[in-house]
C-alpha cells in the first residue's frame, strides 16, 4: 500500500514540477471550495453568522496568498493564519474545512524551509488559532479542552507531513549525489588503471626494443668495420645479429600477444617472462657486440618471485644497453648479491665518462661524495632508460641509484626485496586490462633519443 502511495506521490511531484502554475491554481480552487463550505457549517441548533460575504472575502484572500507559497512560504502562512483567526473571531465554526488554507500553508512551509523556521512559524500559528478557538462564541457549548486540542492536532498533521516530505527529498538527493560520486569515482579509477597499464606496456616495449636494437646496431657496426680485415669474425657477428633480431621479434611477439589474447582457455600459452636465468643469453649477445660482460654472484641464491625476477633482469638489460650505446668501454661488470631480504645488483663499466654531468637517461644531477648521482634529484631530460629502471624498482618496493664513478665509467646500483613489499602487476598483463590499454599504448614512445 505504501509503495503504491509513494508511486502516485512521485508521479504527482513530477507533474507538479512540469506544470507548477496549473497545479497551484487547481489546489487553490479546491481549498477555496473547502473553506467556503466550512464557513457555512455550524453546531446543531446554532445560527450561522450574518457576515457570509466577509467569510468568502477572507477565505479568498487566504487562498490567493497561497499562490505565492513557492517564493514566499512565510508570508503565505501569516496571511492564511490572520484570515482564519479573523473568521473565527467573527463567530465562524472552527472546522478542518475552514482550516484548509492554513494547513496547506503550513505543509508547504515545512517542505520548503528549514526546521527552525518551521518550528517558529508553526508554533506561533497553532497558538494563535488555539487562543482564537478558546475565546470564540461559536463553540460555547463545547468544552475548552476540545476547542484547543482539536486545532492543535489538525495543524500538527501538515507540519509532520511536510517534515517527512522534506526529509524524503533530502534522502533522495543524497542517494543521487552518492550515485553520481560513485560513477565519477569508477570512471577515474578506470582511467587510472588504463594509464598505469599504458605506462607498463610502454616500459616493457622500451626494454625489449631498445635493448635488442642497440645490440643489433652495435653488431652491425662491428661487422661493417671488420668486413674486409676479418671475414670470419664478420660472419660470426652477422650470425649473432640474426639471433639478436630473432630474439627481439620473439619478445615483441610475446608482449603484443598479451594484448591480443582472448579468454579462450584452449588458446596457446605465452612464453614465460624473462628472468635472471636468461642472464647468460644476455651476456652472449653483448659479447657479439664487442662488450665483455663478467657476472659475479655472492650469497646463497634464493628463488625470486616472478615480478622481482623480471625487474632484476630488465634493470641489468637496460644498464648493459646503456653501456653498449653510450659508454666508450669494452667491458662491463655485473655483481649480484643475496644479502638478507634484499637482492643487490650493481652494473658498472670502467670506461671514461663520455656524458659529463649527464647520465645515460639524459638527466643532469649532482654527484655526491661517492661519485654517484641520485636519480631522484636529477632533472629529467629526453631519455627514458634510468627513469624506467627507477620506476620498475619502486614498483616492487626497491631503490635504484645511477651515476658516474669517481674512478671513471658509470654505475647502476639497485636494491630489490626478495619478496615484493606491495601489490604489483603480474609480469604478463591480464588480457582484459591489457586490451583496454592497447590503443593508448600505441601512442606512448618506446624510448627517446637515449634509452
Amino acid at each position: 500500500m505504501s509503495t503504491s502511495l509513494e508511486r502516485y506521490t512521485d508521479r504527482f511531484e513530477q507533474y507538479a514540477d512540469r506544470y507548477p502554475r496549473s497545479v497551484d491554481v487547481v489546489l487553490v480552487l479546491a481549498l477555496m471550495g473547502c473553506a467556503t463550505l466550512g464557513s457555512n457549517l455550524t453546531l446543531p441548533g446554532a445560527d450561522p453568522p450574518d457576515q457570509d460575504r466577509t467569510a468568502i472575502v477572507l477565505m479568498g484572500v487566504s487562498c490567493l496568498a497561497l499562490l505565492k507559497y513557492r517564493a514566499h512560504p512565510r508570508t503565505a502562512v501569516v496571511v492564511t493564519a490572520v484570515c482564519t483567526v479573523i473568521a473565527i473571531a467573527l463567530g465562524y465554526l472552527l472546522t478542518p474545512l475552514l482550516l484548509g488554507p492554513v494547513m496547506a500553508a503550513l505543509y508547504w512551509l515545512a517542505t520548503l524551509t528549514d526546521r527552525k523556521t518551521t518550528r517558529v512559524f508553526g508554533v506561533t500559528t497553532m497558538a494563535a488559532l488555539m487562543v482564537a478557538a478558546a475565546i470564540s462564541d461559536s463553540m460555547d457549548s463545547v468544552p475548552l479542552i476540545l476547542r484547543t486540542v482539536g486545532p492543535f492536532f489538525w495543524l500538527l498533521l501538515p507540519l509532520a507531513a511536510g517534515n517527512m516530505t522534506r526529509l524524503r527529498r533530502a534522502y533522495l538527493a543524497s542517494v543521487q549525489a552518492r550515485a553520481e560520486h560513485a560513477e565519477r569515482t569508477r570512471e577515474e579509477e578506470a582511467r587510472l588503471r588504463v594509464t598505469e597499464e599504458r605506462m607498463r606496456i610502454a616500459r616493457e616495449l622500451h626494454d625489449v626494443v631498445a635493448h635488442h636494437m642497440a645490440l643489433a646496431n652495435a653488431q652491425a657496426g662491428t661487422a661493417a668495420h671488420l668486413a674486409l680485415s676479418n671475414p670470419q669474425q664478420t660472419k660470426k657477428i652477422l650470425t649473432d645479429l640474426t639471433g639478436t633480431t630473432s630474439s627481439a621479434l620473439r619478445e615483441l611477439k610475446a608482449t603484443l600477444g598479451v594484448l591480443r589474447q582472448n579468454d579462450d582457455p584452449a588458446s596457446a600459452s605465452l612464453e614465460p617472462s624473462p628472468g635472471l636465468a636468461r642472464l647468460p643469453e644476455l651476456v652472449s649477445a653483448c659479447a657479439s657486440a664487442g662488450l665483455t660482460v663478467t657476472v659475479t654472484t655472492t650469497g646463497e641464491p634464493r628463488p625470486l618471485s616472478p615480478g622481482v625476477d623480471l625487474t632484476a633482469f630488465r634493470i641489468v638489460q637496460e644498464a648493459l644497453t646503456n653501456v653498449t650505446k653510450h659508454a666508450a668501454a669494452d667491458a662491463a661488470h655485473v655483481r649480484i648479491a643475496y644479502a638478507g631480504s634484499r637482492l643487490l645488483i650493481t652494473v658498472s663499466n670502467d670506461g671514461p665518462d663520455t656524458t659529463g654531468t649527464t647520465d645515460t637517461s639524459g638527466a643532469s644531477g649532482t654527484t655526491d661524495t661517492t661519485g654517484r648521482t641520485d636519480v631522484a634529484e636529477a632533472v629529467p631530460s629526453r631519455g627514458f632508460g634510468v627513469m624506467g629502471m627507477r620506476e620498475r624498482a619502486h614498483t616492487i618496493g626497491g631503490e635504484l641509484r645511477a651515476g658516474p664513478r669517481p674512478e671513471g665509467g658509470f654505475e647502476v646500483t639497485t636494491a630489490l626485496p626478495l619478496q615484493p613489499s606491495a601489490p604489483q602487476a603480474a609480469p604478463q598483463a591480464a588480457p582484459e586490462t591489457a586490451r583496454q590499454a592497447a590503443v593508448a599504448a600505441t601512442d606512448v614512445p618506446a624510448g627517446g633519443d637515449e634509452s
